[in-house]
């Protein structure tokens, strides 16, 4: 599985879990809600500080999403 397609499944299930809306986690993240919608299909590259960003509201570290 390459590693978007892993970030994407990660990030949709801890979303989910949360029961976040994209809008909810994106405003959280401090990301547009267009680009978590990429990047939970796997149409985006984040780069690591996105990563970061990601794994905040979770609470858990950027290596954590991407495993």
């Amino acid at each position: 599985m390459e590693i978007r397609e892993r970030l994407a499944r990660n990030l949709r299930r801890r979303r989910e879990a949360n029961n976040w809306s994209q809008e909810e986690f994106a405003d959280r993240a401090g990301i547009h809600r267009t680009y978590v919608s990429d990047l939970e299909r796997g149409r985006r590259n984040p780069t690591i500080t996105v990563v970061e960003k990601l794994a905040k509201p979770f609470g858990v570290t950027a290596s954590e999403m991407l495993a």
